[in-house]
């Protein structure tokens, strides 16, 4: 085992925070754009939603989209409130 003194920890210490001071801006810009994304897909989602909602008819290429879309949003750890909106269009009729 190879003793390790005080400088040696020191300039350690001193590398981790310079990374941790390079990584954090990175990791704040990630977390936003993560939001971000998850703000759009949502839209996108209740604009196919009130879209169709009064007709309870969803065309085929609307729902495979809404499919991908709500996958996507659950991955990104969106909310429940989608849960509630993938419910009822589970519910409609899907139409070529």
């Amino acid at each position: 085992m190879i003793p390790v003194g005080l400088t040696e920890i020191a300039t350690f210490i001193g590398e981790v925070t310079i990374l941790i001071g390079a990584i954090a801006p990175v990791w704040a810009t990630m977390r936003r754009i993560k939001e971000g994304t998850k703000c759009q897909l949502r839209s996108e989602m209740l604009r196919i939603y009130y879209h169709n909602r009064e007709r309870r008819v969803i065309r085929q290429y609307e729902y495979e989209n809404f499919i991908l879309l709500y996958e996507a949003y659950k991955a990104l750890k969106g909310n429940s409130f989608i849960d509630k909106i993938w419910a009822e269009v589970q519910e409609w009729e899907v139409v070529s």
